[in-house]
């Protein structure tokens, strides 16, 4: 495989496996009435989310699902794209972590097309639940953007 497609695919397989490896072991190892305690406030506690990020929109889990697929043939249209190796690998990891959500929307529980429950379990008791698939996001995204913009100021000042 070429270099620069390494730099998108491989971060993307990484997040992905990591997420639904995880999430398939929190599914089978944890009761969702009993949290367990790992240290300071960290605890995995295992709950189904049918909504978007924080559980806002539970009525809406097709349509946030259909977005989540858009958004994501998006991210891989401008990962492809991209000419900058660190730019290419964060879209990379942003798509792992767009697709591990939207992999539960289609295989995890649910009622009907597009129904299915994001499996989340790292509890910090001070931020919502949340999952690996999450955290590429949250991590990610942000870097993407900062390093995106520094490269457009860099091509601006010439």
């Amino acid at each position: 495989m070429h270099k620069k497609i390494l730099f998108f695919v491989l971060p993307s397989l990484i997040v992905l496996l990591l997420d639904q490896i995880t999430k398939s072991i929190a599914v089978a190892k944890l009761d969702p009435n009993e949290p367990v305690e790992l240290f300071w406030t960290l605890q995995l506690n295992l709950i189904r989310n049918p909504g978007a990020s924080f559980s806002i929109g539970e009525n809406l889990t097709p349509i946030i699902a259909t977005i989540a697929i858009i958004a994501s043939v998006i991210i891989a249209y401008f990962g492809f794209a991209e000419a900058n190796l660190k730019i290419k690998f964060l879209f990379g990891v942003v798509f792992g972590g767009v697709v591990g959500n939207v992999v539960d929307r289609l295989f995890r529980k649910g009622d009907g097309f597009l129904s299915g429950e994001v499996v989340d379990f790292i509890d910090l008791q001070w931020w919502p639940i949340f999952n690996f698939a999450d955290m590429a996001l949250v991590i990610g995204l942000p870097l993407l953007l900062y390093y995106r913009y520094q490269v457009e100021r860099d091509l601006a000042n010439g």
